[in-house]
């Protein structure tokens, strides 16, 4: 029995070759159509984790410039400032709090829009410079107890008077170790405290990321 043997290798060749090309091309699309998710990446805090309780002060008038900024109220940050965060509330949540949701990443856009309204550098970071906020990675928080209750930091959110520092001690005793159990535990996390706002913390490892202008759909 004679068997073509060159014939067999011709074909078994462009095989080879077509199934390469073809899985090449899957491979391609599929890169195409998915996602490319790293730690600088934008995600939604809500998709992470139903742990949090959310009060955005800037999508609504109650805030110090008594003007309503954001379209609607989402909490998005870099995923790595995500990460951190979720660390944080889980030792929080031991302790039987949950951190509450005043501010997260703001578009360089609505930066802008603070400043038309507010343009002092003591209250409002100037756009042409950019704010952590603008980068991702800082939040405006406090917490909460068991009966979703704030506790007692000593001034409300966005009070700019001395009464707000870290550094001021002529507070309670009460309001000295709920501003201390906050701070302890988001500098453990990976999270720097900013000396003249009790609310306010910035992710070291965000402190150089791009200032953005990515805007989420209000859905």
């Amino acid at each position: 029995m004679t068997f073509c043997f060159k014939p067999f290798l011709i074909f078994c060749s462009l095989f080879w070759i077509v199934s390469c090309k073809s899985q090449s091309t899957i491979s391609a699309n599929e890169e195409k159509n998915s996602p490319i998710i790293n730690d600088t990446t934008f995600v939604n805090l809500k998709d992470y984790s139903p742990d949090f309780v959310y009060d955005m002060k800037y999508a609504t008038t109650d805030n110090f410039l008594k003007a309503k900024v954001y379209d609607c109220a989402a909490c998005f940050l870099r995923l790595k400032t995500v990460e951190a965060l979720l660390e944080a509330n889980k030792k929080f949540i031991t302790k039987g709090y949950k951190i509450k949701i005043f501010d997260c990443y703001r578009p360089l856009d609505i930066q802008k829009k603070m400043w038309e309204i507010v343009p002092n550098p003591e209250y409002v970071a100037n756009p042409a410079k950019g704010s952590i906020h603008n980068r991702g990675g800082a939040v405006d928080i406090t917490l909460v107890n068991s009966n979703g209750n704030e506790l007692d930091m000593g001034t409300s959110f966005d009070y700019f008077g001395v009464e707000a520092s870290h550094k001021y001690l002529n507070v309670s005793e009460e309001v000295k170790a709920n501003r201390e159990l906050l701070k302890k535990i988001m500098n453990k996390n990976g999270f720097n405290s900013f000396d003249s706002e009790w609310w306010h913390y910035n992710l070291r490892s965000a402190l150089k990321e791009k200032v953005s202008n990515f805007k989420w759909d209000c859905n």
